[in-house]
């Protein structure tokens, strides 16, 4: 049996060399057979070249850049690509996801899982980007009927079957998480140690981490389409009853001239109703477009130690 340990790399000059010694430390003593696969997402630093002189020295680092920066998600896809395991660990590398954990998850789902999940029993995260990951998996789980657990990321292990699955999946917005979420199996979660940054800090800002969950929502589900079909649908109830109700006034002789604040009022609420509606439905056909475009999402530049 063979193991994949896959990591995206972006501005990681000084982590790889640990957490490539503490990945070889956790996994050798139980699988013979392994490789540890870094994908390079054009980090502005020299990530590549810490990567490539790793990779001259050891032959188990299958290493990847991408011609771009293309996101952690489409570099998860990347990497998974190149994998040549019957077992594959994902996981980030700032070594909050502990190499260490990796035996635990092993021995979840050899008690009969395809997927064994690491559940962050204490995540070292900021009180924002934790606040943030529990409001948007909380609206996320609500608009696809599902439910998630922002305790949850990518660090976990995963059967062959699981990711030949992932990988057949052509969406151009890129989720890892969501893909095996969706493409189903046995699936189970641990509680794992969690870490704080070995170094730096996080590349997601608040911005990114709002664009990438807005583009996740749009790209996965439909509902928000649905809900604003019951607010017109709404609207269009109070306004009829609004109007029952002002025929009725004007026709008891309570009503001598219409105010002219609650036409106005009326005719700038109902226009943004309308407009935000256009954009929604415009964002959607955007998608659309984008995605009967059939781009590639990651492109490799060059690789190192892989054999196609």
């Amino acid at each position: 049996m063979k193991l994949s340990v896959v990591s995206p790399v972006y501005k990681a000059e000084r982590i790889i060399p640990t957490l490539v010694e503490r990945i070889e430390q956790a996994v050798s003593p139980i699988f013979n057979d392994y490789e540890i696969v870094l994908v390079e997402d054009c980090s502005p630093d020299n990530s590549w070249a810490v990567i490539e002189a790793l990779a001259a020295k050891n032959h188990r680092i299958v290493a990847a850049k991408l011609s771009k920066n293309f996101g952690q998600h489409p570099a998860i896809i990347a990497g998974l690509s190149l994998a040549t395991g019957d077992k594959i660990v994902v996981m980030d590398c700032d070594l909050q996801d502990q190499p260490e954990e990796i035996e635990k998850l092993f021995k979840a789902m050899q008690t009969g899982y395809d997927i064994v999940l690491a559940k962050r029993s204490n995540r070292q995260d900021g009180f924002f980007k934790k606040l943030f990951s529990r409001i948007f998996f909380k609206t996320y789980s609500y608009l696809t009927d599902s439910k998630f657990d922002n305790t949850i990321a990518n660090f976990g292990i995963y059967d062959r079957k699981v990711i030949d699955e992932v990988l057949k999946m052509s969406d151009y917005i890129k989720s890892f998480p969501l893909f095996v979420n969706w493409v189903g199996f046995r699936s189970t979660s641990i509680e794992v140690a969690h870490a704080k940054r070995a170094e730096g800090k996080t590349s997601y800002t608040y911005g990114k981490l709002f664009r990438l969950a807005f583009d996740t929502i749009i790209s996965f589900s439909n509902k928000p389409l649905k809900i604003f079909v019951k607010l017109g649908m709404c609207i269009s109830l109070i306004s009829f009853l609004a109007g029952i109700y002002t025929l009725y006034k004007y026709l008891a002789g309570e009503i001598k001239v219409l105010g002219y604040s609650s036409i106005m009022i009326s005719i700038w609420f109902l226009s943004g109703i309308m407009i935000t509606i256009i954009g929604v439905v415009g964002i959607y056909i955007g998608k659309i477009f984008d995605q009967s475009k059939n781009r590639k999402p990651f492109i490799v530049e060059k690789t190192v130690n892989y054999e196609s």
